[in-house]
């Protein structure tokens, strides 16, 4: 058989694995920008792993918040739709049970915003794991990129099989934007940080 499952539907992930890729890539980036950032002008460790854990905790709280809102107000449009849908002036569970099958399909904010938080955090931990144990400043830097850009890899691989994209350009695509925006951040930080500032 050409297609061993012609009915499943790819769209039906869009949803979880959107707030998960998003969510592990954003917080792989912005932790792994930070600590770069700090290390460009700061060769201690504390300093380096301080950032790197705030990062994570105001991102993923971030995160989760920003989920939670979108979410919700697109549970609120599809709700408002069902109702006109079904004729009802939405102020009891009434219907049969194709409605309340159509309700089952509507998004939940709670379960958005807590993958999103949770992916943003794996993400995260990531360059926090490969800076902690490094003395030597420049092996930490190295580390970090390095842990980094595996991991980019590894998330652009499992962005691009799950939701069936082309392998190589999501991964080089994610890696990318990863690199650019780690270089940005220590670049500029490393002028203001040499500045007179």
């Amino acid at each position: 058989m050409a297609n061993p499952d012609p009915e499943f539907d790819y769209s039906k992930r869009s949803q979880w694995l959107r707030a998960a890729v998003l969510g592990a890539n954003d917080g792989l980036v912005s932790t792994a920008s930070l600590m770069m950032g700090v290390g460009a002008v700061k060769t201690d460790i504390k300093a380096m792993i301080l950032t790197g854990f705030a990062g994570l905790v105001a991102g993923a709280c971030s995160m989760a918040i920003g989920e939670f809102v979108s979410v919700y107000s697109q549970l609120e449009i599809e709700l408002a739709q069902l109702r006109r849908n079904s004729g009802r002036d939405g102020e009891g569970p009434e219907g049969g049970s194709g409605d309340e099958k159509e309700e089952e399909k509507l998004p939940n904010p709670l379960r958005a915003a807590s993958a999103s938080a949770l992916a943003f955090s794996v993400g995260a931990i990531v360059p926090l794991l490969g800076a902690s144990f490094i003395k030597d400043y420049k092996v930490r830097l190295g580390a970090v990129a390095a842990c980094a850009s595996v991991a980019l890899v590894v998330f652009g691989l499992l962005g691009a099989v799950l939701g069936k994209a082309p392998l190589v350009r999501s991964c080089l695509r994610v890696l990318l934007g990863g690199w650019l925006a780690m270089a940005i951040t220590f670049g500029l930080t490393k002028l203001i940080g040499s500045s007179a500032l």
